[in-house]
């Protein structure tokens, strides 16, 4: 496996972290041996150490192609989970993050909410010599949304990073800023939970003031001061698909797939809806 994030941004985002799992449990059942584990923070691009007698990589998150090339020229088969980069080249596993915004936003203007805000983060793509930041698709979606609902208002999206420590920045600045949304789809849960505690600590109940749906359900959304109705992504079996689909490419499959895992919204009650 080929991870773009290090162990610390690991454990701080169970997402990727159950994502490694699924591929390592599944691996064992498929009786496959994971022998390698690589982190692109401790490799030089430079001088590739990643051991070309593999018969495969598995590359989690936005990891370019030219990277994965220069990094590994006589392994055969890849599989990407979490990043497509070339659907007509390589087996991915991916998530329709447009139809997970359109979900939470769906479920928040059933509840009669009109003045919905954003928290969220750029994706990050490696390339050989830098992060490239693009504009995440939640964003994208959320934005489109509004606008065909004619209640796209720019000063209520807030952009940072995917972590609990932006999460509690970003909704401060809502906070401060005055005229606060009435409800927010947060694109990760980290984000959320950190603005939780911002909301907890300016006295802003949660859902009778801000409405939350937030995106992931990791572990810890049903545990945060209010749980978090959320966008839920099967991450563990992201990386059992994606052991299987490296599995049919040892075993000789040509063309490539790409699968799209399901989606659900998990509502607790942050958003409001168990109250009404």
């Amino acid at each position: 496996m080929l991870l773009c994030q290090s162990f610390e941004e690991e454990l701080s985002d169970p997402y990727f972290l159950s994502i490694r799992q699924g591929v390592e449990n599944h691996c064992k059942e498929l009786g496959l041996d994971c022998a390698e584990i690589y982190r692109l923070s401790n490799l030089n691009l430079e001088q590739p150490s990643i051991n070309e007698e593999l018969d495969g990589l598995i590359v989690i998150g936005g990891i370019d192609t030219t990277v994965v090339e220069q990094l590994s020229r006589k392994i055969n088969h890849f599989v990407y989970i979490d990043y497509s980069p070339n659907e007509d080249e390589y087996d991915s596993v991916i998530i329709d993050l447009k139809k997970a915004t359109n979900i939470a936003l769906d479920h928040l203007l059933k509840l009669n909410h009109k003045k919905i805000g954003f928290l969220g983060g750029d994706q990050t793509e490696h390339t050989k010599k830098m992060k490239r930041r693009n504009v995440d698709e939640r964003y994208l979606a959320y934005k489109e949304k509004m606008k065909k609902m004619g209640l796209y208002d720019s000063k209520h999206e807030f952009i940072g990073d995917f972590t609990m420590s932006d999460g509690y920045r970003l909704m401060n600045v809502a906070i401060q800023q005055g005229n606060l949304p009435e409800a927010f789809f947060i694109a990760s849960d980290p984000l959320a939970i950190g603005a939780l505690r911002a909301l907890q600590e300016a006295q802003i109940q949660v859902p009778e003031k801000v409405a939350i749906v937030s995106f992931d359900d990791i572990e810890m959304a049903k545990y945060a001061s209010s749980p978090l109705s959320t966008v839920r992504v099967p991450a563990e079996e992201m990386g059992n698909v994606g052991a299987k689909l490296m599995m049919e490419r040892l075993m000789g499959r040509d063309i490539p797939l790409k699968v799209t895992v399901p989606i659900e919204l998990i509502e607790r009650e942050s958003c409001g809806a168990m109250k009404r």
